[in-house]
């Protein structure tokens, strides 16, 4: 392990920074803390919906246990760490993939979900709920550690910020004892936030069973900015399904590629300006690999991103629209082509629109709550996310009809500039130093400066109510 060099103190309190966010001494990883991160990026925690079933074995059990063995030691405790029932699957609104995907009995069984607590059981107004993902994209390499970065699959989204999390609660700890007793902590580690599952099998069934706080920060990289919002996305195939042909005769079947490559280049151009407050990605077009064979049928994937359930259903609208168009547009210019009237006249009947996701809720949590905006901003010394940036699509949005809570984006670093999805991944120290201190001055805040009102919390969400009363794994080791 390579020794952490010396490094300036985080600076005190300044024009931007109020005096009741500063925590004297500052939160820091330790040593133990660059070890636990370093053993989670060496761990894959990559499910099959990313790696296939030919994938390296996923070992999110291996890394929950090793998350809450770290944890005890700040006097986190393990409520559930267990897959969901299968039912939960068993939903219209699970994406497609993930419904084909449960099929197989072990598929759920192999990426659990854990749930820690911090303190007793409180009442949601008395709690603050972190989310952070264990599982990661395809694609993993050695993990490594310079004294300055960090790099590895999961640096920066998210095993990085999980880390971060654990060394600002113990930091947090230390500065205001009531914390843990007046003012409780759940923590979610969840599985199944990547693959396209959107947290289907793991964020959404404990928001269900109760596990969120009158505050519930998603544990994402943003800059170390507080975002309010979460945009849902929706998949759409587009599938042609015609008959081939033998490229000495091409006119005697159906060109899906050059269809679908029509109608993807339609939708590029057309469709991102009919979207109000979301993103277009046209992509997964796939016909064949050969060379010597017109392929007859195909597919092309898009996924759009919306902000809103209203806008969700004029987003579904507005693709159904640009695909007739497209349709119409190549059966117009393709018409007298003699290798392609075949495909030109048959267009609109070889193509179909499926949708593999849609009907997610979105988050906007703007004006909510403005307790604990004032909280972030004024006591903990976070700045907000721009109202004109574009948000992004993560597992928050699972907190969008949750009442009587608060619910926000919050990380360090950039998805783009940190490598995420990407080789090279990684996060540096510094900035994971800079996230546990804001982590243990948003707590030490809430202690201080809670919602408003002396009303109890709900206590049909007492956190052990979903809990079966021990602290042990409910499923055994695999």
């Amino acid at each position: 392990m390579v020794d952490v060099p010396t490094r300036p103190p985080f600076p005190a309190a300044s024009a931007a920074l109020p005096l009741s966010a500063v925590l004297s001494p500052p939160a820091r990883l330790t040593p133990a803390d660059h070890n636990l991160l370093l053993e989670l990026l060496a761990t894959p925690t990559a499910g099959p919906l990313e790696t296939g079933t030919d994938g390296p074995a996923v070992r999110l059990w291996e890394a929950g246990r090793a998350y809450a063995a770290a944890a005890a030691a700040t006097g986190l405790r393990v409520l559930r760490h267990a897959p969901p029932d299968p039912a939960a699957l068993r939903r219209d609104d699970v994406p497609l993939t993930v419904r084909e995907a449960a099929r197989d009995e072990t598929f759920l069984a192999r990426q659990p979900s854990l749930v820690l607590r911090l303190g007793p059981e409180l009442p949601r107004r008395d709690t603050v709920m972190f989310n952070v993902h264990l599982d990661t994209v395809a694609g993993w390499w050695p993990a490594r550690f310079d004294g300055l970065r960090f790099t590895g699959r999961g640096a920066i989204d998210a095993k990085g910020p999980a880390v971060a999390l654990l060394a600002g609660i113990r930091a947090a700890r230390a500065a205001e004892p009531a914390l843990g007793s007046r003012v409780g902590v759940l923590i979610q580690a969840v599985a199944g936030e990547e693959g396209g599952a959107l947290g289907t099998f793991g964020t959404r069934p404990l928001v269900e069973d109760g596990f969120t706080g009158s505050m519930n920060l998603f544990c994402e990289p943003t800059g170390h900015r507080f975002l309010p919002r979460s945009t849902a996305s929706m998949t759409a195939l587009v599938r042609v399904e015609g008959e081939d042909a033998v490229d000495d005769r091409p006119e005697a079947g159906h060109n899906a590629t050059v269809l679908l490559g029509h109608i993807s280049h339609y939708l590029a151009r057309a469709l991102p300006s009919r979207i109000g407050d979301g993103r277009v990605c046209v992509a997964g077009l796939h016909t064949g690999e050969r060379h010597n064979r017109v392929y007859g049928t195909g597919r092309l994937l898009l996924n759009i991103s919306y902000g809103s359930r209203p806008a969700g259903r004029a987003a579904e609208a507005a693709l159904e629209q640009a695909l007739h168009e497209a349709l119409a547009d190549f059966a117009s210019g393709a018409a007298g082509i003699p290798d392609l009237a075949r495909t030109a006249l048959d267009a609109a009947r070889i193509t179909s629109l499926q949708w593999h996701k849609r009907g997610l809720p979105a988050l906007d949590g703007r004006g909510r709550a403005p307790w604990a905006e004032e909280l972030l901003e004024r006591h903990a010394g976070l700045v907000r996310w721009p109202d004109e940036e574009p948000a992004f699509t993560c597992d928050a949005i699972w907190m969008a009809d949750a009442p009587d809570s608060y619910t926000a984006v919050f990380g360090p670093g950039d998805l783009d500039t940190n490598h995420a999805h990407a080789a090279g991944e990684y996060v540096d120290l510094d900035d994971l130093d800079r996230y546990a201190d804001e982590i243990a001055r948003i707590l030490v805040a809430r202690v201080r400066h809670g919602p408003p009102g002396d009303a109890a919390g709900d206590p049909s969400h007492a956190h052990s109510a979903a809990v079966p009363g021990t602290a042990a794994d409910r499923i055994s080791p695999r």
